[in-house]
């Protein structure tokens, strides 16, 4: 990535003097990402102002600034003082519920109240605190999600995740902020040679949602494909322990409340944002959407993991990591808006090209706009069908193909990766930085043919 801290600087305060040493301040990726956060998280609350003003009626259209935040605040028992899992059920792993039951303890700190007979008043200005409360602790951990990009081999890349307007549309709909920090915390770990303090990060981000537990994917094929079985083993040791230490005192306490989230995505079909959906728009009937999932992720991953042991020359870990995760929100039955999120950081580790940034932006834009736009009914016609959604359902999804054929043809053409230019390996790989592949693979693949 190009720094563009030297056209700033003669923007905001002329070029360096002869006496100013290079590398100062203003040359500082850290401010640049950081301040750049900063200004988007303004542009985030400057969002919801209008819903948190009164405009309920209008959070779809034309606001489009729907938070699961206060909803679930209201309709989940937080109003009422009311522990998630162990006094009403949560559809979110342990994490996300004990991330919730904070932002409530903090309002109570603030002078609000969370009791039964609260009056609407009292329960309307408790809802804002936990809303205000929630909104400061997320900004805190995308801080944390820059901070640990910041960290990598191209920390300018970090920009591209701070100036990212998924997080002027997604960043406050939901406690997506968690996963993502803790995510990047692990890949930072790892990145850094600490496998067991990668997987303990990677444990808490599955104890927050689901889909890091992916990552296990490709970590494993690059370190049986490197001969790297210590790490592994540390790493899947330290997921072990702290997904276990966050979840088996819940699980004890509350056997039923701890299944509900297992349930609930168990039992949903096609829903919101899904193929699924955007079929039975179409009068596309799919019986055992479920199954079909699980055939897709199980046919998928064989691919990706074959793809990550037949490759020329190793892939790094950031595109298997992509790879795998833009499989899962492709075939899941359901797709968020705040998936998005889960996408971004990935992204910019696998392939940091502005012009893939910026398609994907436009995609997942758009798709934002039309979800909206169909929840609140204003773009079904006639026959009952929503064609502009289910286009832009289609498009988000043929984008993010895209996206994953150029990581693969990246993956085997290594020339095009711009990560490994100057013959780098991994930079951000950890002990697969510059590690020979295991004999029984060089003999594997010596018959393939070269890129």
């Amino acid at each position: 990535m190009t720094n563009p801290a030297p056209a700033l600087s003669r923007v905001l305060g002329g070029p360096l003097g002869r006496h100013a040493g290079p590398g100062g301040t203003w040359h500082s990726p850290s401010l640049w990402a950081y301040l750049t956060l900063t200004i988007s998280w303004l542009v985030v609350m400057a969002r919801q102002v209008p819903c948190n003003s009164g405009h309920q009626d209008n959070q779809f259209l034309p606001w489009m600034c729907y938070s699961d935040i206060p909803v679930l605040y209201y309709w989940r028992g937080l109003k009422d003082g009311q522990i998630p899992f162990l006094q009403s059920d949560l559809e979110y792993p342990v994490l996300t519920g004990a991330f919730m039951e904070l932002s409530r303890r903090f309002v109570l700190m603030f002078g609000g109240e969370s009791r039964p007979g609260l009056s609407e008043a009292e329960v309307a200005h408790a809802t804002q605190l936990f809303f205000g409360v929630t909104a400061l602790l997320l900004f805190v951990l995308f801080g944390v999600l820059v901070w640990a990009h910041l960290r990598m081999h191209r920390p300018w890349d970090a920009l591209m995740i701070a100036a990212s307007p998924a997080i002027w549309t997604a960043g406050l709909i939901n406690w997506d902020a968690l996963v993502l920090a803790l995510t990047a915390l692990a890949l930072l770990a790892w990145s850094r040679q600490k496998p067991f303090w990668a997987g303990v990060w990677l444990g808490l981000g599955v104890a927050a949602k689901l889909y890091p537990v992916l990552l296990l994917v490709p970590l494993t094929v690059l370190c049986v494909r490197a001969n790297r079985w210590r790490p592994l083993v540390l790493a899947y040791v330290g997921t072990a322990v702290s997904w276990v230490a966050v979840n088996l005192p819940v699980y004890l306490a509350t056997p039923q409340g701890w299944l509900n989230f297992w349930t609930f995505n168990a039992d949903r079909g096609g829903d919101l944002g899904s193929l699924w959906y955007a079929l039975n728009l179409l009068d596309i009937e799919i019986g055992s959407v479920s199954r079909l999932v699980a055939a897709l992720m199980v046919v998928g991953t064989i691919v990706i993991c074959a793809l990550l042991l037949l490759a020329p020359r190793r892939p790094r870990l950031a595109q298997g990591a992509f790879l795998i995760v833009a499989l899962f929100v492709i075939v899941n039955k359901v797709y968020s808006p705040q998936y998005v999120l889960w996408l971004l950081p990935l992204l910019v580790l696998a392939r940091p090209r502005w012009v893939d940034w910026v398609v994907f932006t436009i995609a997942e834009t758009a798709y934002f706009a039309a979800i909206w736009g169909h929840l609140a009914g204003q773009m079904t016609n006639g026959a009952g069908q929503d064609r502009l959604y289910v286009l832009s359902i289609l498009v988000r999804i043929g984008v993010q193909l895209w996206l994953c054929g150029r990581v693969v043809r990246d993956m085997f053409d290594p020339r095009r990766d711009i990560v490994r230019a100057g013959g780098r390996d991994d930079p951000d790989g950890g002990v697969l930085d510059e590690a020979p592949d295991a004999p029984w693979v060089t003999r594997l693949t010596r018959g393939l043919p070269a890129a």
